[in-house]
Formats: C-alpha cells, structure tokens, sequence
C-alpha cells in the first residue's frame, strides 16, 4: 500500500491503459476508466497484434531506444504476468528468420545488420546460423523446404486476448471504477484534473489524434487461423520481397500471420491482395495451412508519431499523454509502464534513458 493514495483517471483501456491502471491499483492508488470501446479491446490495437518480444528482429527496421526497451520488458513480462489472477501464455524459446532460396541475397543483408546489432546486446541474444539438420532439431515441421536460417536466442511472445482478459480481471478485482463506451473529450478530462484528481493518463492510441498532432495511424492486416495440422512452436520471420512477415503460434493451434504497414487511417477490411499475399505466404512456410480454418482476417490501425518512436508528455500539470507504440506496444509496454511510473514519482530516469521525452 501507498502512503499517501492518488484518484488516477485512466484514459483508454487498451494494452497501455490496462497495464497503467494495474499497477496503480495494486499500488493503492484510486482508479477510474473511461474507454470510448468494450471490455474484449474492441477497436484497441492491442486485440489484434501478434505480441512478438522479438527486440534484437525489430533492430533492424526501427531505432535503438525500441530494442533497449525490447530488452528490458522482455524481462519485466514474466513479473507482470505472475501477478495477474489468470494464467497467459508467455514463451522465451527464441525466435526464428527463414528465407526461400530466391531471397538468399535479400537475406543476407538483413543478417549481416542482425549480427552487427547484436554485438550491442548480451552475448546470449547473439544470433546463431542453422542449416537444415539444425532447423528439423528445432521445428521439425519445417524441415526439407529451407536449407538455412538464423535463431534468434531469447526471444519470445505471449497471448495478447489472455493478456487483456487477465489484466480486466485484475481490474475487477482491485474494483477500479471502469466506464466503457464513455467517449470523453479534452474539456471533459481537463476538468476532471481541477477536480480533485492527481493524474489523468492519456493511453487512447489513436483516439488522441486531436490531441497530440504528431499522431497518425499505420495500417495493418492480420490472419488468425487455426491450424491443427501445424505444429510450429516458436515466432517465425518470413522473408518476403515488401514487407516484414511473421507466422505467430497461439495455444490451441492458432496462428497470427501478418502484417502489411500502411500510411493511412483507412479501417476498411483487408483488401484481397494483402490477405493472398500473407496466406500464400503461410502455405509456403507449411502446407498444413491449406487445411487452416480462416478464423478472422482484421486490420488495425497502429498509433505512431515522429521516426515511429514512442513517446511521453506532460500536456499539463496533471495530464500524462503516453502514445505512439507502432507495432512495438507488447515490446516495449513493460518498460513505458515503469518509465510512467516514475515520471509520477519525481523519476524521470527511465523515460530519459528510453528517449521517451516529448515536447507539450
């Protein structure tokens, strides 16, 4: 317990917010939570993703604040999750990247960068080359179509839904005063903040658009199948000639396959390329999925600002405004988490060290 309680106001219930209101709850603290959405995440980029921990793969698409954060969280997540009254699936067997012999060269640039990134990480995230006996010991599935690879140590995922659902039974179980399907605007939470409330956290993602200019959505499109004739068990990275394609095993024999980046707003249904492109893309990597049921095919919009990075602001006072995850939110939620709870605390220590800090 705190010494001294605070009346928090969480805005936005998505992954950040559901952290954010955790751990003040289980700190003591009062917290109340207004999501414009349902309690299944509806509309929250967080129901959607992947929730990959792959930090040393993202090296080599983003910024090195994101990998550092990647680090971090990968080992704040076994913590976070032991606290929760009901069990997520969490996984740190490594990662893997394979390519087709027609994108040999593709990939040879993409791990010649890899092994240089590494060199800045400790020496168990140091990539390891496998050829094709080496990849049928690991996923014996996948052998005889790829005659080389690269695993990823460490690396790892967990269940983005279970994460979700556990997190609102937390809530519900500290008796944090939810409000969904509350759309509240700027003038309605600015007088929250002279009313007796300490902190108003801003966490709506691209709700916050109004707000916070720098904010925009990427586009992206997601396959969840279920696969009972695949058994793959850790993340796989596909080369594929325009974009980034990962294959993510769930419990039960569900797969998220994804994921297209697009610069726009558009929240219209998957076109019929894209979702050709990545179930092709899954039959290659393992002919069980021509048997795969098509459970959703969704799209999201991902919240991001400037070079991609997340950030943090103080906009007043006693509002905090914490956006532009990207595709990163389950890499680097732990350690915005940690940065957001110091900030309120007078440490500004983490937030530094991430580059978190945004100019109001």
């Amino acid at each position: 317990m705190v010494t001294k309680p605070m009346h928090c106001i969480v805005w936005g219930a998505g992954l950040m917010g559901r952290l954010l209101a955790h751990s003040l709850a289980q700190a003591g603290h009062k917290v109340q939570i207004y999501d414009a959405a349902d309690p299944q995440g509806n509309g929250s980029a967080a129901r959607i993703a992947a929730s990959m921990l792959a930090p040393l793969a993202e090296s080599a698409i983003t910024e090195w604040p994101v990998v550092q954060m990647g680090q971090y969280s990968l080992e704040r997540w076994p913590a976070l999750i032991q606290e929760l009254p009901a069990p997520v699936f969490f996984q740190q067997e490594g990662s893997l990247l394979l390519w087709h012999r027609q994108d040999a060269l593709q990939a040879k640039t993409l791990v010649d960068k890899l092994y240089v990134n590494s060199k800045q990480l400790p020496d168990a995230c140091t990539p390891v080359s496998i050829n094709a006996d080496q990849l049928i010991e690991l996923e014996p599935e996948l052998g005889g179509k790829f005659q080389q690879g690269l695993l990823l140590p460490r690396e790892g995922q967990l269940d983005n839904r279970q994460l979700l659902d556990a997190l609102l039974q937390s809530l519900q179980k500290y008796k944090v005063d939810i409000h969904w399907h509350s759309a509240l605007s700027m003038a309605d939470v600015q007088n929250m903040a002279c009313n007796g409330v300490d902190w108003v956290f801003d966490c709506r993602g691209t709700g916050a658009k109004a707000d916070w200019q720098q904010v925009r959505g990427v586009r992206g499109e997601v396959v969840r199948l279920h696969a009972p004739h695949v058994n793959i068990h850790r993340p796989v990275r596909l080369m594929h000639p325009r974009y980034p394609l990962y294959i993510a095993p769930k419990p039960d024999q569900v797969y998220v396959i994804g994921a297209t980046e697009i610069e726009s707003n558009d929240t219209s249904p998957a076109s019929v390329r894209s979702t050709l492109e990545l179930l092709s893309a899954a039959y290659s990597l393992h002919s069980g999925f021509a048997e795969a049921r098509i459970l959703e095919i969704n799209t999201q919009l991902r919240p991001a600002l400037n070079h991609n990075l997340p950030g943090i602001r103080q906009s007043s006072p006693r509002l905090l405004q914490i956006n532009g995850l990207y595709r990163h939110g389950f890499l680097v939620a732990p350690a915005m988490l940690d940065a957001v709870l110091g900030w309120i605390h007078g440490d500004t220590t983490l937030a530094e060290r991430f580059q978190l800090l945004q100019d109001a």
